[in-house]
């Protein structure tokens, strides 16, 4: 990348690059499911641009191919994205000192990816540079992964759009859950969750307006969150792996690792700061 551009820019662009292999064909997935629900090539387009989150972005697109409510799948795009409001939250103190449009701007770029890194990056490198360069870093990942998000998603609008009618791809959406899935089921909390949504959104598959859906997503976290409390889950927080391939859990471990190893580590550093101030 030209040198012009800031150091820790550049350095959330290299740090992107290796996941790309898990966006391209997310994106391409997305796209092609949107044309097979039903979904013109531009709201499907619009809606990636909108939405701007995988999961919850299939999951929109399942129910509106389904016929489901308006509500319904608003609904379930804010239940699917909950987790975003924990991520912000945890990441904020370290954007305070930005203006409030680049934090909205950054907010609307907040994904399980550019979370993780940011947050891995930004409790190793116990600010070097000051809080002035730290949106650098994040817009490097943040905007890479939309980019590449926005262009998968209308080159798979345009192969969706191309292929013949015979061909089914409707199963393509299922297994991308699947496959997000999986990965994520590594404590009793996930498994537990993972379990009884599938149950209830199984057995409330007949209800109006699939409501089935929400009742199983907000059974399972409440579920999850249970036995977390219980402390069912305790042996497998220790672990650094996180939730499977996004590792987003994982950069939790790793945050409270540098802390331990750093004597303090990243909150000593925030209260330095908080005192300077």
């Amino acid at each position: 990348m030209d040198s012009r551009f800031p150091p820790d820019l550049r350095a959330g662009v290299r740090d992107t690059l290796p996941l790309l292999l898990g966006i391209v064909p997310f994106a391409l997935v997305a796209g092609v499911a949107g044309v097979e629900a039903g979904l013109t090539p531009l709201q499907t387009a619009g809606l990636s641009v909108v939405v701007f989150a995988g999961a919850s972005q299939l999951a929109a697109i399942e129910l509106l191919g389904q016929d489901a409510a308006l509500g319904v799948v608003v609904l379930t795009v804010v239940v699917v994205n909950l987790r975003m409001l924990m991520y912000s939250a945890s990441i904020a103190p370290y954007f305070r000192d930005l203006s409030a449009r680049v934090r909205a701007g950054c907010a609307y770029l907040l994904t399980d990816q550019a979370y993780a890194l940011a947050l891995a990056r930004y409790a190793s490198d116990r600010d070097r540079e000051g809080t002035t360069r730290r949106p650098y870093y994040y817009l490097g990942v943040a905007l890479t992964l939309w980019v590449v998000w926005q262009v998968g998603t209308v080159v798979g609008v345009v192969f969706g759009a191309a292929v013949p009618d015979g061909w089914r791809l409707g199963f393509a959406v299922p297994l991308v859950f699947l496959a997000l899935l999986v990965p994520a089921v590594s404590d009793a909390p996930s498994l537990a969750a993972a379990l009884v949504a599938a149950a209830v959104a199984v057995a409330g598959a007949g209800l109006p307006f699939n409501a089935g859906l929400i009742v199983g997503a907000v059974g399972g976290v409440a579920t999850g969150i249970a036995v977390d409390e219980a402390g069912l889950g305790a042996a497998g927080e220790g672990d650094d792996d996180g939730i499977g391939g996004d590792g987003v859990d994982g950069n939790d471990g790793v945050d409270s690792d540098d802390t331990d190893a750093d004597g303090g580590g990243d909150h000593d550093g925030q209260s330095d700061r908080a005192g300077g101030r």
